[in-house]
């Protein structure tokens, strides 16, 4: 900003006191004390402060896929080095239990579509750019083994990011008719894919999965289209909450408008029991979403409780059972260590996406008391991750519908390779 005649600071440096001539004061700002405006001029800047509260959208319903629960969100963390060598020791027999008649997910499902092998044969690919297409590939090819590729269809991508997993599967499905694409994503995105001119619709929507009611997207009311969900490492509770956008607040687009009220807690939607759930005819055709980052889930947003409470447990064990989880992709602590800062550079080196923010102190401190051999916390870490998906194939399999987990990738491409596809039984 330039400095006025006669002036010593530009406005925004002028001070929280009057200016030289003792005419006007700056404050700061009480939307954002980030900047500072003159308090002369209040009232008229908080009606056009970019930090002011915007009108919400028709789509936006408060907690409309939070649990249905009465309970707050907990943001209490329970700590994994609090508990004795006898209490781990009870906890990982008891996952050991739980976990002793579940199947794993299905190998030697690494697929790859056509619509992806010149760019994966392109030499300027980096080894980044080339991780990310194995995935987006695979995920191709498990959407047309579905067959859920194809016309008069909407896709939905969660998480959607720059759209790459969106903008391959247009590409996928060339010359296929009524094709539309939503993609949701929270934060501002920049170097975005759908903004190129498509035969496909593209809409994009900058909301928070939590809040997001699909019947009440106008273009979704409009298509009557059958939805395929998808997402390319959806993170932690994101999973949960793109199910329940899916398969409770899109289940019958015939239904007059607008729902019921809510109050503070948000209400059931679905309340017909399960014989009710199976008949009807869903909506959403499929489902197919690379999980992610399981230590990031939180049990008020987990669609699997009843699971949990079927094997005897609660909230306290999907706690330290979601903290064992990032064990699964912590192998770097095998390496030896050169010090802090070569343990941190190796641990980057070997991280992708989301695996970065995967931090996990608790198995640090475990690895230092001797409790615990990096195998045995990594083989610990995966049935973490068993047991919370299962709650949510169970969710699934209670909406009707058949999810199957399958490797859809090498753990060298992807250390969250486990891929959650569902279709209607």
């Amino acid at each position: 900003m330039e400095v006025s005649d006669g002036r010593r600071f530009c406005g925004e440096h002028a001070g929280d006191g009057e200016d030289q001539y003792g005419r006007r004061r700056r404050i700061p700002c009480p939307l954002d004390p980030k900047h500072t405006i003159y308090e002369d001029q209040l009232e008229k800047h908080l009606t056009k402060c970019n930090s002011r509260e915007k009108p919400k959208p028709v789509f936006y319903v408060q907690d409309v896929n939070s649990s249905c629960e009465n309970t707050e969100p907990s943001s209490d963390q329970i700590s994994l080095c609090s508990l004795s060598k006898e209490e781990l020791q009870n906890l990982t027999e008891k996952l050991k239990q739980v976990t002793s008649g579940l199947t794993p997910p299905l190998v030697n499902k690494k697929l790859c579509h056509w619509a992806l092998l010149e760019a994966l044969n392109d030499p300027k690919n980096g080894e980044s750019a080339s991780k990310h297409l194995k995935q987006q590939g695979s995920i191709l090819g498990h959407l047309e083994s579905l067959c859920l590729l194809g016309g008069s269809r909407y896709f939905v991508e969660f998480g959607a990011g720059r759209g790459k997993l969106s903008h391959w599967v247009d590409i996928a499905i060339q010359g296929a008719e009524n094709v539309h694409f939503l993609l949701v994503e929270r934060a501002t995105t920049r170097f975005k894919v759908d903004g190129k001119p498509r035969k496909s619709t593209f809409e994009r929507l900058q909301i928070d999965i939590q809040h997001l009611c699909l019947e009440r997207v106008p273009i979704l009311k409009q298509k009557q289209l059958p939805i395929i969900g998808i997402g390319k490492h959806l993170c932690g509770a994101g999973t949960d909450l793109a199910l329940r956008c899916l398969l409770q607040s899109y289940s019958h687009p015939d239904e007059s408008w607008p729902k019921r009220p809510r109050t503070n807690m948000v209400e059931c939607r679905i309340s017909e029991d399960r014989e009710t759930k199976s008949a009807r005819h869903p909506t959403v055709e499929g489902i197919v979403i690379a999980l992610c980052c399981h230590h990031r889930c939180d049990w008020y947003h987990y669609v699997g409780k009843d699971f949990f409470h079927s094997l005897g447990l609660g909230h306290r064990e999907f706690s330290l059972f979601q903290r064992m989880s990032s064990w699964a992709t912590c192998g770097m602590r095998r390496l030896p260590s050169k010090g802090p800062q070569s343990t941190e550079q190796a641990g980057i080196e070997n991280k992708e996406e989301h695996e970065a923010e995967n931090q996990d102190f608790d198995s640090h401190s475990e690895a230092i008391q001797g409790l615990l051999t990096a195998e045995e916390r990594e083989s610990l870490g995966r049935l973490c991750k068993l047991l919370i998906d299962y709650g949510r194939l169970d969710y699934l399999k209670q909406m009707g519908y058949r999810a199957v987990l399958q490797y859809y990738t090498e753990p060298e491409v992807s250390l969250e390779n486990v891929l959650l596809t569902a279709i209607p039984q």
